[in-house]
C-alpha cells in the first residue's frame, strides 16, 4: 500500500464508522488516540499520531506523514439505588443490559512542505448509554425497558502552519454527526410537563448534524519544554426533531465548547513528562446544563435539562522509551463532578459521574514504518447521592458508574 492509496481508504472507513461511545469526562471522551489513552488523555503539548488534531490541531505540524487506525472497547457498569420513595420506586436497578461499546479512530497527516501540514481525524467524540431492563419508573406507570443512547462522531479535516521550526498554529473543522434514542420514559411527558409530549420517548433513533472549529498552538519554550493551548467552539447542531418534547430548545443538543493548556517536558532522552488542564462548558448547552426543575415545560426554550455543571479535568502522564522499538506509558486524570446531588433523579438516565482514571499503554515498532499501540484505562467507581424532588414522591437516589477501556491501534509512517 503506498501513500496515495492511504488517504481515500482512511476517509472511507471513517465515514462508514459508527460513533458509538460511552465517554468518561461527563459524556466527552477522556482521550483521542490510543497513544493518548495510555497517558490518560494528555496530548495538548504532546502530539503523537494522526489523531493529534482531535486534541490540538497544531500537533499535525509535528507528527510527520502517517496514517493511524484503531478501535477502543468500552465496558461501563452503571445503575441506581432508590430508597424512601413514596411512589414505590425503591430498589436497585441495573442499567447494563447493553454491556459493550466499540469506538473507531482514524487519522491521516501529510507534510506538504517545511511549513504546512494537513490531515483528517475521525473519532468518537463522546456519548452516553443506559439500558435498564427493569424500568426504574415502573411504579409511576412506565412500561418496557428504559434508557438513552447518545452517540457522537467527529470528522475533523485540519491544517497546521509552522511559524518557526519549533512553533506552530493549527485549525480544524469539526463536522459532527449525532444519534440519539430514548425509551421507557414517556410517563414524564404527561400532565402538561412537555411542550410536545408525542416527541418525548420511544420515537426510535434520531440523527443530528453540525459544525464547529478547533484552534491550537504548540511550541518549544526551551529544547526540553513544550507548551500547547487549544480552544474548541461550541459545535452547533441541528435539533433532534423526534425528541423536541424532551430536550430544551425544541430538541437542541449542541456539543459544548472546551479549551485547555498543556505542558510536555523531556526530562531525559528516554523520559517525557506531560500534563493537561481542560475545561468543558456543559452549562452552556441548555438541554444539558439546565436543572430538572425550571418552571418551564420539557422541550421549551428554557426547558428542563440534566443540571450538569462545567467540568475541569487535570491529566498527567509519563512516556518512557525503554528501547528504540518499545515505548511505555502511564497516566492519571481527575475531573470535577458534573452532576450536583440535587440533580440525580433525571441523571439515572445519564450517570456520567466518574472522576478518576488510571491508564497504562505501550507502543511496539515491529518494522521501520509500522507501530502497534495498546492502552488500558480504568475509571474508578463513583457514586453521587441526592434527594428525589417532592414532585416525584421524594426519597433518595444513588447513581453510580465505573468503566474499563481497552484500545488498540496500528500506525503507518510513509
Amino acid at each position: 500500500m503506498n501513500k496515495h492509496q492511504l488517504l481515500p481508504i482512511v476517509l472511507a472507513l471513517g465515514l462508514a464508522a459508527p460513533g458509538v461511545a460511552f465517554a468518561t469526562n461527563g459524556y466527552l471522551s477522556h482521550a483521542y488516540g490510543v497513544k493518548a489513552q495510555g497517558l490518560a488523555g494528555v496530548g495538548i503539548a504532546l502530539p503523537q499520531d494522526g489523531l493529534a488534531a482531535a486534541t490540538n490541531p497544531a500537533g499535525t505540524a509535528f507528527v510527520g506523514d502517517r496514517a493511524d487506525i484503531g478501535i477502543t472497547w468500552f465496558q461501563p457498569t452503571r445503575g441506581v439505588d432508590i430508597s424512601g420513595n413514596g411512589a414505590g420506586l425503591d430498589g436497585s436497578y441495573d442499567g447494563n443490559d447493553t454491556k459493550n461499546f466499540f469506538i473507531p479512530e482514524i487519522g491521516y497527516t501529510k507534510q506538504l512542505n517545511q511549513q504546512w501540514a494537513v490531515g483528517v481525524a475521525v473519532y468518537g467524540n463522546g456519548g452516553m448509554n443506559t439500558d435498564y431492563g427493569r424500568n426504574p419508573w415502573a411504579s409511576f406507570g412506565a412500561t418496557g425497558s428504559a434508557g438513552v443512547n447518545l452517540e457522537q462522531l467527529f470528522v475533523s479535516p485540519n491544517v497546521a502552519f509552522k511559524i518557526t521550526p519549533d512553533h506552530a498554529v493549527g485549525l480544524a473543522l469539526n463536522l459532527a454527526y449525532q444519534r440519539f434514542e430514548a425509551k421507557g420514559i414517556g410517563i414524564f411527558a404527561g400532565g402538561g410537563n412537555s411542550e410536545s409530549p408525542a416527541d418525548f420517548s420511544d420515537r426510535g433513533t434520531d440523527t443530528s448534524y453540525g459544525a464547529g472549529v478547533r484552534i491550537g498552538y504548540t511550541g518549544k519554550l526551551t529544547p526540553s519544554l513544550t507548551v500547547g493551548a487549544t480552544y474548541s467552539s461550541k459545535t452547533k447542531t441541528s435539533n433532534f426533531d423526534k425528541y423536541k418534547g424532551l430536550f430544551a430548545e425544541q430538541g437542541g443538543f449542541d456539543v459544548p465548547a472546551n479549551y485547555g493548556l498543556g505542558l510536555a517536558w523531556q526530562a531525559t532522552r528516554q523520559l517525557t513528562l506531560a500534563a493537561d488542564v481542560q475545561l468543558i462548558k456543559y452549562s452552556d448547552v441548555k438541554s444539558v446544563g439546565n436543572p430538572l426543575v425550571t418552571g418551564s415545560q420539557f422541550g421549551s426554550s428554557n426547558g428542563p435539562g440534566f443540571g450538569w455543571k462545567d467540568v475541569t479535568t487535570v491529566k498527567i502522564g509519563a512516556s518512557f522509551e525503554l528501547n528504540p522499538d518499545l515505548t511505555l506509558r502511564a497516566g492519571y486524570s481527575h475531573a470535577t463532578q458534573p452532576i450536583p446531588s440535587d440533580q440525580v433523579f433525571l441523571n439515572i438516565l445519564a450517570p456520567g459521574v466518574v472522576q478518576d482514571h488510571l491508564s497504562l499503554g505501550a507502543t511496539w515498532k515491529p518494522s521501520k514504518n509500522g507501530e502497534l499501540s495498546v492502552a488500558y484505562t480504568h475509571a474508578f467507581k463513583e457514586t453521587v447521592s441526592g434527594a428525589i424532588p417532592a414532585a416525584y414522591a421524594g426519597g433518595r437516589a444513588d447513581i453510580h458508574l465505573q468503566e474499563n477501556v481497552l484500545g488498540i491501534a496500528y500506525g503507518w509512517k510513509y
